[in-house]
């Protein structure tokens, strides 16, 4: 009996034993499932494992019948670096994880008092593993399996959300929202998106009559840090394109803009605060909760939070004046386990490596590149070039990672 006869048995025995699945599973699995490594393939296909397991990878074994392959599952190296791009050129990636995209930002007035910072992003084109920039676009956020993107058209905030093929370039299809959103992010298993909801685009700048910045000079470009028009969040399932808005009032203590987020196990959305507690979560549903037990000492602007497992959290800033670092702490207690280096931890590639920003020792703390770090060792592997200028902003890009 080959794999494809073992396949359509067990999902006979399958279907006999359980009630029927829900509408549009196959396709969300095979949305979401797209990539895993070829190793891992021959691994589950020899194997003798859960039924459902093998239903979900073999499919992919012949990708000839999956369409063409992506590029970031093409080159199976475990590290693919370019440490003399920057911004990047061509794919960098580590383990699973990988560079989806980046952007730069820039101030475009709009008027003698109002600006907006507008994003330009680079999303890598899955045809060519070449970054491809593009100015279509405010928002994206990458599903993992890298073939589709969410994105937002450039003025915000916006009454749809587009599906992006990373491998045609074009929209797949569009989902209305009943409240314009300004922010989308995928769950951790691609199914739903959270949308954050806007009254006005957040990303608006206002030039000040006053010193804002301290530099002696008047007419400075500033948000309204006092007030959010942010109005809630929608639960987006991405297979049917039905949407609930729950309305979140309480905008004290929030940036202007001030995005949800899923939780580890996608079961609840947070958000930051600028003030103590610094994170809050809510319910699907739109009400207060408390967090959970393994994210309670995670900050939001730290992005790598908890490892694969959930056994291990990224901390803060942790160096000194001459060096760089960073803490990994015990997610339930919140005490340190361990010091790596790195400015920004970013993104887990497992439940021992990161990638994160640093720096030289005794170079600029705007000069980084992108790094891969290991737990237990001093030693890190640059993945790109360092971003230039002496400055928060000039020659600034920012990194978007999925799972690949």
């Amino acid at each position: 009996m080959n794999v494809e006869e073992l396949v359509r048995d067990s999902l006979r025995w399958k279907a006999v034993q359980q009630s029927p699945l829900a509408p549009n599973f196959a396709d969300r699995v095979l949305t979401v499932k797209r990539r895993r490594r070829n190793s891992r393939f021959a691994a589950v296909a020899a194997a003798t494992v859960a039924v459902v397991a093998v239903a979900v990878v073999v499919p992919l074994l012949d990708s000839g019948q999956d369409g063409p392959r992506l590029a970031s599952e093409t080159n199976l190296s475990d590290i693919i670096a370019h440490p003399d791009q920057t911004p990047p050129k061509d794919l960098i990636a580590a383990g699973d994880t990988a560079l989806a995209a980046y952007y730069t930002s820039d101030r475009v007035e709009r008027s003698s008092k109002v600006g907006v910072l507008e994003r330009t992003y680079s999303l890598l084109d899955q045809k060519t593993g070449k970054y491809v920039k593009t100015t279509k676009w405010s928002y994206v956020s990458v599903a993992p399996g890298m073939r589709t993107a969410a994105v937002l058209e450039k003025e915000l905030p916006a009454k749809r959300i587009g599906l992006l093929d990373l491998l045609t370039g074009k929209i797949e299809r569009w989902i209305p929202v009943d409240h314009a959103v300004a922010s989308a992010e995928f769950s951790s298993d691609g199914s739903q998106l959270v949308a954050t909801t806007y009254a006005k685009n957040p990303d608006l700048v206002y030039k000040a009559d006053y010193d804002s910045d301290g530099d002696g000079k008047k007419n400075d470009w500033e948000k309204h840090y006092q007030e959010s028009d942010r109005t809630g969040f929608s639960i987006v399932d991405v297979a049917s394109g039905k949407s609930s808005w729950s309305e979140v009032t309480d905008n004290e203590n929030v940036n202007v803009r001030q995005d949800f987020a899923f939780s580890h196990d996608d079961r609840l959305v947070y958000t930051g605060r600028t003030m103590q507690p610094d994170v809050q979560f809510y319910d699907l549903k739109g009400d207060k909760t408390d967090e959970p037990a393994n994210e309670k000492h995670l900050h939001w602007s730290v992005e790598a939070r908890l490892s694969p497992d959930g056994k291990l959290a990224a901390g803060e800033f942790a160096g000194g004046a001459k060096t760089t670092a960073s803490e990994i702490v015990d997610p339930y207690t919140g005490k340190r386990v361990a010091k790596v280096r790195g400015q920004q931890l970013l993104a887990w590639v497992d439940n021992k490596r990161l990638i994160a920003w640093d720096i030289l020792p005794g170079t600029n703390e705007f000069h980084s590149r992108l790094v891969l770090i290991t737990i237990g060792s001093d030693k890190e592997v640059p993945l790109s070039g360092f971003r230039k200028g002496d400055d928060g902003a000039a020659g600034r890009w920012t990194p978007l990672f999925a799972q690949r």
